[in-house]
């Protein structure tokens, strides 16, 4: 990440990066396996965040 950025769009981007994360494997065991799939996850060149 450049260092030249805004400390507020740095922060929500580090935020944004941190979120986006698999759902952890003992949730998945605690759960039956019903949530798999981390309904917030996002690809880089899928799908952008908001702009701001």
């Amino acid at each position: 990440m450049s260092s030249r950025k805004p400390l507020g769009r740095k922060i929500r981007l580090l935020k944004a990066l941190k979120s986006n994360r698999r759902v952890p494997a003992w949730i998945m065991i605690r759960t039956n396996r019903r949530f798999t799939r981390h309904p917030k996850v996002r690809h880089w060149r899928r799908s952008k965040l908001k702009k701001s």
